[in-house]
């Protein structure tokens, strides 16, 4: 008896002894940018939002209430492909780190469950709350496939949903839909906000080439009052994802309006991308005098984004879906597909007579910044200097400058590079990923540089600003003013930085940091 018993602790000794040995491999286990196999597979991003697994694209019902930032989001949970939507839901209360939440929203008889947005309705004026206890309200587009299979116009119509546990649970209207559709095909992506002129609620919708404005007492019963866009901004596409608020311009107490629409294809660097209008909203309707197309973002990789509701101080805070609907299927990431750009404060500021929306990453970045370099650098004419770090892959790297004429080139071991290049005679500048990483994956992932006029340089010192995750680079000049968002997929991480003058005076960065970026998850 003693023997057997002996031999039963042996084996299950062993056994617990190779639990171990196989939780340890795990943990031990690093993939080819160096880091543990928990939320580090192979181009997973290590400070921006991604899904756990699984297909993601537009963000959706960006909210505040009680101390949580939600974020809600377009999500198949059955593919890395797109497939039937759902809203997916994640929160933080920092905007750094982020919890995965379960899925907030599920296909129904009436649709899909395409994008939208989120209020708080504080009043109660839906009924769906108390006083004590006011309701979180979903604002949504279904999409139908059989009626779209069909043929027909009335596919997309507009839903809500409420939650009164801080978004945990929903509960669909069960007089959805709310407002109904025979005439477009693409009708969509309501935006809600209060109104504080009218007293009431604003819906943005989307209808192909233009805007729409709806109001409502309620959010159940919904008036059509007005249109914008037929004959303004860039029409290579189809309008979507519509948001409209105001902001003071910096260093006056102005207030303009700025209306953001997403449009693809269309955008200056092909595909996907979200112009902006400034002008005025008279509680009814938007106008602006705006005669050119302008982007608050020229990269390939900044879409669909909207702003957050409710925030603290009325913080107007940016999200965008870090892809382009050219190449978004295609990316050679798994289990999970998409990200979302950094978290960006937006502003509102005036050059001579022209208005410039400007986006920076969220103050709250710096919390996660580990310095490795910072000291000034000179080049001379025509030369240039190698910085070698081992991971620019999770990088900030900033500096401010006089200079017009520069290149900056990252690369890595196996001679995969990416190139930056400020041209201040032709007032360009040029982001070229031809020779990233992998970019054969979809042929015109990488088949042009992307190019972004900077016309309206300061004469003196601007930074410029570079945050690099391990498939994605935001840069951001002047503090904002020029914004261009790519991914990369280099096959193994970028270790070097050679800074190259191509003027003919010597090249001074000043203040010329490297920091580290901790990973957030």
């Amino acid at each position: 008896m003693l023997h057997v018993l002996f031999r039963l602790g042996c084996t299950i000794l062993f056994l617990v002894l190779i639990s171990c040995k196989q939780k340890s491999d795990e943990m031990g286990h690093v993939n080819k940018f160096g880091k543990a196999a928990v939320y580090a597979e192979l181009y997973r991003p290590q400070f921006h939002f991604s899904p756990q697994e699984k297909w993601m694209n537009d963000p959706n019902g960006l909210l505040y209430n009680d101390g949580v930032y939600h974020l809600f989001y377009q999500y198949y949970p059955d593919d890395i492909v797109w497939g039937p939507m759902h809203w997916g839901h994640a929160t933080s209360k920092d905007m750094l780190h982020w919890e995965h939440k379960p899925i907030a929203l599920f296909p129904d008889g009436h649709g899909l469950i395409f994008s939208g947005s989120a209020v708080l309705d504080s009043k109660n004026t839906s009924g769906f709350g108390t006083a004590e206890n006011p309701p979180m309200v979903a604002i949504f587009t279904y999409h139908n496939m059989e009626k779209e299979k069909a043929g027909g116009s009335d596919y997309q119509t507009q839903g809500i949903a409420y939650s009164l546990d801080n978004g945990d649970t929903w509960v669909k209207y069960d007089g959805n839909p709310v407002i109904g559709n025979t005439d477009f095909k693409d009708f969509r992506d309501p935006k809600v906000f209060w109104n504080d002129k009218a007293n009431k609620w604003t819906m943005l919708l989307v209808a192909g080439d233009h805007l729409q404005i709806w109001e409502s007492e309620d959010l159940k019963n919904w008036n059509k009052l007005s249109e914008f866009g037929k004959n303004q901004g860039a029409h290579g596409g189809v309008w979507e994802c519509p948001d409209l608020f105001p902001l003071k311009v910096a260093g006056t107490e102005e207030v303009k309006w700025v209306l953001l629409i997403s449009i693809n294809p269309g955008a200056p660097n092909a595909g996907s991308g979200t112009q902006y209008f400034i002008g005025d909203f008279d509680g009814t309707t938007f106008t602006s005098d705006q005669t050119e197309n302008r982007w608050i973002d020229w990269g390939t990789d900044n879409y669909a984004g909207v702003t957050y509701n409710n925030t603290p101080n009325d913080e107007r805070i940016f999200i965008g879906w870090m892809s382009n609907w050219e190449y978004a299927r295609d990316t050679p990431t798994t289990p999970w597909r998409s990200a979302m750009t950094l978290p960006r404060t937006l502003s509102l500021k005036k050059t001579g007579e022209t208005y410039e929306l400007i986006n920076y990453p969220l103050e709250a970045f710096q919390t996660l910044l580990n310095p490795i370099v910072h000291k000034d650098i000179k080049v001379a004419a025509l030369q240039q200097e190698s910085i070698p770090f081992t991971h620019y892959n999770q990088a900030d790297v900033s500096f401010t400058t006089e200079a017009r004429q520069f290149q900056l080139t990252f690369k890595n071991k196996l001679l995969e590079t990416l190139v930056l290049i400020l041209d201040g005679d032709e007032k360009q500048f040029t982001l070229d990923r031809s020779k990233s990483g992998k970019v054969d994956f979809q042929e015109n992932f990488a088949k042009n540089a992307q190019l972004m006029p900077v016309p309206n340089l300061p004469e003196g010192e601007f930074e410029v600003r570079i945050f690099m995750d391990w498939s994605s680079v935001e840069l951001f000049i002047n503090g904002g003013q020029y914004v261009m968002t790519a991914q990369l997929f280099p096959n193994e991480p970028y270790t070097d930085l050679t800074i190259a003058n191509t003027g003919k005076t010597e090249l001074l960065l000043r203040d010329f940091e490297v920091n580290q970026v901790k990973r957030v998850w």
